[in-house]
């Protein structure tokens, strides 16, 4: 599937750390990086960041977006002397529509995503919720009425 894809690529330069796309942005397509290094970032509301994870070669940078034609969710650089190519938002829509063998590994490399956020998510300590909003309202007993003989 990389080959598959990487023959579509744009090469990168990455002489330098470069940003591939930011957090919010449309998406532009899906980044493939053949080697080195990238980095993934999420940032909160108020511009902190929350979240940074390390990619490995074979990763495939902005695809949930892609995809999804949704903003991305998280912001990506790719390290010095990674080696990454651009497979543009035109030529990937093209290639779904006229390799369906791709566009079905795609779909599975996706799935391995969700599974992989579930397991994450469902690994993290929750922690107790302090307020009210989350209790649940039981309805107040029926009291039955007693009548005199």
């Amino acid at each position: 599937m990389i080959r598959a894809l990487w023959q579509h690529a744009i090469p990168l330069n990455c002489s330098e750390d470069r940003e591939l796309f930011r957090q919010g942005e449309d998406p532009s397509g899906l980044y493939i990086l053949l080697s080195g290094k990238a980095t993934m970032l999420l940032d909160n509301d108020e511009g902190i960041q929350v979240v940074q994870v390390s990619m490995e070669p074979g990763s495939l940078l902005g695809l949930p977006a892609l995809v999804s034609d949704r903003p991305y969710s998280m912001s990506s650089i790719a390290k010095r002397g990674a080696i990454v190519g651009l497979v543009n938002r035109n030529d990937f829509s093209l290639l779904m529509l006229s390799e369906p063998l791709l566009a079905l590994m795609i779909l599975r490399v996706l799935a391995a995503e969700v599974r992989s956020t579930r397991a994450a998510i469902s690994s993290c300590e929750t922690l107790p919720h302090r307020g009210r909003a989350l209790r649940r309202k039981r309805p107040a007993p029926k009291l039955r009425s007693r009548t005199a003989n």
